[in-house]
């Protein structure tokens, strides 16, 4: 066995730095057993190296190094193993609790790696989720699809259906869509200032499971949404939006919404 090991040896087989060994000695705490005089180069024995691990392991434990220095300085070699005794059952108790908190971790990554799989898949499919608030439309009473000219002056005609009396009362949202439920399809405007009247439906806030389309896929991507919804998320629309989205001069897309829950 090696008699003496250098300080970049030492430093290298405790896994720390010459220069805290160099600090060690410094306050006291391990000095190395040999200096050479001509150099000052340190060695270090066995021995030391079973106190420098012995430092590193109560410093890892958030002991400061001056109480680690005192309790290695106790001429009663009871009490140095009593508080070794206790550094180990404290040691175990924050191994079972970094188990603990590394099992919740390992449970959160398997439910995010979950939420990444049903997220790529519904990309791959062209479907995404989104997060929407709550939301208050008012319907058309007349209007049931977009068209150049009822969308040209869109707004208007939800000032209109208010009437003179009401229209200071009210404030929409720049944007178009049609809402869609049983028996019923109608345009309409998403109020941002509204009294109750009659005519206002209550969009739930929550998750919305939703798809971009144009007019000639329109139908098919709504069906196939449709059918993503009952099949994945075990739910039966009871309404489905489709916001329209200007596209250029003239043409316009839609973005499909379906509830899908909180």
């Amino acid at each position: 066995m090696k008699k003496f090991f250098s300080i970049g040896e030492a430093a290298k087989a405790v896994h720390t730095t010459s220069e805290t060994l160099r600090h060690y000695d410094r306050i006291g705490l391990v000095k190395p057993s040999a200096t050479n005089k001509s150099t000052k180069y340190r060695y270090y024995t066995q021995q030391d190296l079973v106190r420098l691990n012995t430092v590193r392991a109560l410093q890892l434990m958030d002991l400061p190094l001056h109480e680690i220095k005192e309790v290695l300085e106790y001429d009663d070699l009871e009490k140095v193993v009593e508080f070794l005794d206790r550094a180990e059952k404290k040691a175990d108790e924050k191994l079972k609790a970094l188990q603990y908190s590394k099992s919740k971790i390992q449970l959160a990554k398997a439910d995010y790696e979950r939420k990444l799989r049903e997220q790529q898949k519904l990309k791959f499919s062209g479907a995404f989720l989104k997060d929407l608030p709550e939301r208050i439309i008012l319907l058309s009473d007349t209007l049931e699809v977009p068209t150049l000219d009822n969308l040209w002056s869109y707004l208007s005609h939800f000032y209109n259906k208010v009437g003179p009396a009401l229209k200071d009362h009210f404030s929409f949202e720049d944007q178009a869509g049609i809402y869609s439920e049983p028996g019923l399809t109608r345009l309409f405007a998403v109020c941002t200032r509204y009294p109750e009247i009659e005519g206002l439906k209550r969009l739930p806030g929550g998750r919305y499971l939703c798809a971009d389309c144009t007019e000639e896929n329109r139908a098919q991507i709504l069906e196939k949404l449709t059918r993503t919804a009952r099949t994945k998320y075990h739910t039966d629309p009871a309404f489905t939006v489709q916001l329209i989205v200007v596209s250029g001069i003239l043409q316009w897309d839609y973005e499909i919404q379906i509830y899908i829950g909180k």
